[in-house]
């Protein structure tokens, strides 16, 4: 057809994308793609445009193509083309969605690695979130995930730990520069049940005792507790692993042989600011022990062995100053930083009661912890309020909000929806409206406005999760089921799946059972990419 018009066909893409016009005036779909190729195929894009149409105007299911402006191309689908997506969606079931844009990358992700020094406070409660609603999406689009949790069991913290717990089993106040709360007091009793022995013991034996036997303990509540919030991780790596292993050794060895290691002061240095660092960085001190970046150091090179091309870790708010010397360490292995290291800053989380900040837990007394966000608003509410927004924008959890029955609650607005979508299906099955086979469905009986626009809303479900994953943005799924759920209802209103007492079931009643499935369809599996559940009655 091109070649008939004398174009150059070499400009054109394999495949290209449409996208869903806002005004729906405009079309079902919308296209650019002769304003981008015109000048490329050495022709006006309006001339191409009208190519385009002519061809796409053949097509089966294409009711129509209109070209606008400069040579946007506007396109409608006929009613059997649009309404077809319907029993596609309930035939591919968990599937429908998923999509293999980021197919053949393999990509660790870690998040959360709080220190067993204490409870998952709420900034890690975030990021256990977003980071396991973000592996789910990563998957669904394709990509090759190990999820990772970085267990830090060595160095100062947990030295002030130990000390905390031996204090606390003394029944002494806590170091200056130690840990408070319940949970101290907890640790340490459950340290000499399990070792009754363990006070009689002179202080460099007792606080070895309560530095191991109390970091099990903190990190298996720490673990149990992300399991009870729906979190489990392909990998606990610990950083003790790095030095018994003699990793660091070998990361320090691996840039040596870069060229990017100087010895000073006694100190074994970096060179990090030969890559936009803004300092060098020491890995090992003059008296032999080695930094907590010469940890990150191995910990990279671990990961980079196991086969991961994309390391993308997620940090805390107070995190910035680590992205130059990261990024700079994966360029001094040699690696590209922007390809092969992601790093991800999330922001501060309040949760707020009378519109007033919790500040502190019951338990932990310093912070507020998993369990009391899940307390206050449930699971479902916390993971879906964690990741509705972007991680880069500080957020307030009202727990007022979070736990009304209204549709201003939105993870309620969208699990009614689901549990809507369940009831019409009980109803209709009550009814005898049944979907019937698949060859029986009639996709042109899909003719009211509302069922056209519940129809687009569910044909976008694959660009949402290719685009959230690509982006790392996990909220865009939450935003856009609220918005299905908005076209549900309002297809809800004013399209019957049911008969009414005098009426006989008819195709169009089934048709519509199918449009209704397939809304539960996506709706589940929408808040499944969330880690939320969709319930069959509120």
């Amino acid at each position: 057809m091109f070649e008939t018009r004398g174009l150059d066909t070499s400009a054109l893409p394999e495949a290209t994308t449409v996208e869903r016009p806002r005004n729906p005036e405009h079309g079902d779909y919308a296209s650019t793609l002769a304003l981008q190729l015109g000048k490329k195929a050495g022709v006006a894009p309006r001339e191409l445009a009208a190519a385009l149409a002519e061809e796409l105007g053949r097509q089966p299911g294409v009711k129509s193509v209109e070209i606008a402006g400069p040579g946007f191309l506007n396109i409608r689908l006929d009613a059997a083309a649009a309404g077809v997506l319907a029993r596609d969606i309930v035939l591919a079931g968990s599937r429908y969605g998923h999509t293999d844009t980021l197919a053949g990358e393999r990509i660790n992700l870690e998040f959360v690695s709080a220190n067993p020094t204490g409870p998952v406070h709420i900034g890690g409660v975030r990021w256990a979130a977003v980071g396991d609603a973000l592996s789910r999406l990563l998957r669904a689009a394709g990509a090759t995930v190990g999820t990772e949790y970085y267990f830090n069991d060595a160095g100062s913290q947990i030295d002030r730990f130990a000390k905390s717990l031996l204090a606390s089993a003394k029944g002494e106040p806590a170091p200056e520069d130690g840990y408070g709360g319940e949970y101290i007091a907890e640790i340490a009793t459950a340290v000499v049940a399990e070792a009754p022995d363990v006070l009689k013991l002179g202080e460099p034996e007792a606080l070895e005792t309560f530095r191991r036997v109390g970091v099990d303990l903190m990190f298996a509540e720490i673990k149990q507790s992300l399991t009870e919030f729906g979190v489990r991780f392909d990998t606990y790596f610990n950083e003790k692993d790095l030095h018994e292993r003699g990793e660091l050794q070998e990361a320090l060895d691996r840039l040596r042989a870069q060229g990017h290691i100087y010895e000073a002061d006694g100190a074994t240095w970096l060179r990090t600011t030969d890559f936009g660092d803004d300092k060098d960085r020491v890995l090992r001190k003059s008296d032999g022990d080695w930094t907590y970046f010469a940890a990150d150091c191995a910990y990279y090179l671990d990961k980079r062995k196991r086969g991961f091309e994309r390391i993308v870790i997620m940090l805390g708010a107070d995190h910035h100053g680590y992205i130059g010397r990261m990024k700079a360490m994966a360029a001094c292995f040699g690696d590209d930083p922007a390809t092969n290291l992601e790093i991800l800053i999330g922001q501060l989380v309040n949760l707020v009661r009378d519109k007033q900040p919790v500040r502190m837990s019951k338990r932990a007394g310093t912070v507020v912890t998993l369990e009391d966000i899940v307390e206050a608003i449930g699971v479902d509410a916390t993971r879906y309020a964690l990741a509705r927004f972007s991680s880069d924008s500080p957020i307030d959890i009202d727990i007022d909000e979070w736990t009304r029955a209204t549709k201003d609650n939105k993870v309620y607005y969208v699990q009614y929806c689901a549990a809507r979508t369940f009831n019409v299906a009980k109803q209709a099955a009550d009814l005898g409206v049944t979907r019937g086979e698949p060859g029986d469905f009639n996709p042109g009986l899909l003719t009211h406005e509302k069922e056209n626009e519940l129809l687009k809303a569910l044909g976008e479900f694959p660009e949402v999760i290719a685009r959230s994953a690509e982006l790392r943005e996990p909220h865009h799924v939450a935003r856009y089921l609220e918005d299905l759920a908005g076209a549900y209802h309002r297809f809800y209103d004013n399209c019957r799946v049911t008969p009414r007492t005098d009426e006989s079931v008819t195709d169009t009643h089934r048709a519509r059972l199918w449009l209704n499935d397939a809304t539960r369809t996506v709706i589940a599996n929408g808040l499944g990419l969330l880690g939320v559940s969709a319930p069959e009655r509120m």
